[in-house]
């Protein structure tokens, strides 16, 4: 499987949101994204992770980033999640792992529990930054938010 890293373009897919609306990631292009991959909604660990990027989602919005989280929950799990924890980011359902796999997004811990990788993209689709760790939960909106930062000060 071939993992998706800085400087390629991310694939083209479509999957169900939490409201069960079709999300074709071409609508999206034009913006800055941050895409997450999580094991599950409602673990202690994910919960932590997406209550993280709640708690600073303004600071992506300001920076005109749009925030999704993946994993293979069903979209009726993500409404709950979603609604559970007010977030107020997009969550898709990934329930066949197709788009898991097309980002080779495999990281995982001792084979148990799938991995937990972000990344970071700008407005024409291409990949700035790759994190991709398992243990280091909230670590993933720190360094996106550094990441963005730092593309945004770069720009001409």
């Amino acid at each position: 499987m071939k993992q998706i890293k800085k400087g390629d373009k991310i694939p083209l897919f479509s999957l169900k949101d939490q409201d069960r609306n079709e999300f074709r990631i071409r609508d999206h292009l034009g913006n800055p994204m941050v895409i997450y991959f999580y094991p599950k909604d409602d673990t202690p660990g994910c919960t932590r992770e997406a209550c993280t990027f709640r708690d600073h989602y303004e600071d992506f919005t300001s920076a005109g980033v749009k925030v999704i989280g993946i994993s293979e929950d069903t979209p009726e799990t993500h409404y709950a999640f979603r609604e559970r924890y007010q977030l107020p980011f997009t969550l898709l359902s990934d329930e066949d792992k197709k788009v898991r796999k097309l980002f080779g997004a495999s990281g995982s811990l001792f084979g148990l529990v799938r991995g937990r990788v972000t990344y970071i993209i700008d407005q024409r689709g291409i990949v700035q930054h790759v994190f991709n760790s398992q243990l280091r939960i909230t670590q993933h909106v720190k360094e996106a938010l550094k990441i963005i930062h730092k593309l945004k000060s770069t720009k001409p």
